[in-house]
């Protein structure tokens, strides 16, 4: 969801653990642990402007000696986080300074193209609704059809739905029928992935119509609400780790 205008003053930018673009490769970058964000679970505390400025830094100089693409760091600094929003206690992952960076935007859309434009991909299938903001430039780039995965009453024609679990109940996800083909290669896209059961069910929508999902895709995953396990032997590409 992106901050609405009641959102509290206090923010800063996340120093965010990037991960490799190689995907043979899995070591992830590590600030030190003394700047690292508190963990999603407990009340906010903001860093300050000096905190923040050495945290990009320590990134900037891990990339450089790693060997990894310094566009990470620049993503990851691009992105801040709201303390307490939109309740006490998270800290809301805000991709709206990463849009208002046009450098740091395009870096993001380009590592994805970069990533799948040699991969045979037809369908880019785009969760609601920050995975409209990022999956149209991905398939327009690589030549593939962009697939929205709506909420519930939100598409005008004949639909396809898939429910699933919330922590308290359910909801649903929705495709347009005919939209995919069977046999088609499909990327699923979202800004974050937390727990995971946005991405669980436009995969089981998508398989259901016999489309082929290669992987999954975000900027950003929260590891500790270990939703890369809920996805099972599904492939999932992040580009930042919050940590």
């Amino acid at each position: 969801m992106l901050a609405c205008l009641g959102a509290p003053p206090l923010e800063t930018h996340l120093p965010f653990v990037a991960f490799p673009t190689s995907p043979s490769s899995r070591s992830a970058l590590r600030l030190p642990l003394s700047r690292r964000l508190p963990s999603l679970r407990y009340p906010a505390t903001a860093l300050s402007a000096r905190h923040h400025s050495l945290a990009v830094a320590a990134a900037a100089m891990a990339s450089q000696e790693s060997g990894e693409d310094p566009r990470l760091a620049r993503i990851a600094s691009a992105i801040r986080v709201i303390p307490d929003f939109p309740k006490p206690g998270i800290l809301f992952q805000d991709i709206t300074t990463l849009l208002l960076d046009t450098k740091a935007f395009r870096d993001t859309i380009d590592m994805f193209v970069e990533r799948y434009r040699d991969m045979n991909i037809s369908v880019v299938a785009g969760i609601e609704a920050r995975g409209f903001i990022f999956g149209p430039p991905i398939a327009l780039a690589i030549g593939a059809k962009f697939v929205p995965m709506r909420k519930p009453k939100k598409l005008p024609g004949e639909v396809i739905s898939e429910e699933y679990s919330l922590e308290y109940g359910t909801d649903r996800m929705e495709m347009h029928v005919g939209a995919v083909q069977a046999g088609e290669r499909a990327i699923v896209i979202d800004d974050l992935i937390a727990t995971g059961g946005t991405l669980s069910a436009a995969i089981r929508l998508l398989e259901r119509v016999r489309v082929d999902v290669v992987e999954c895709a975000c900027v950003i995953e929260l590891p500790e609400l270990k939703g890369r396990a809920r996805l099972e032997d599904m492939p999932l590409f992040v580009l930042v780790k919050a940590a």
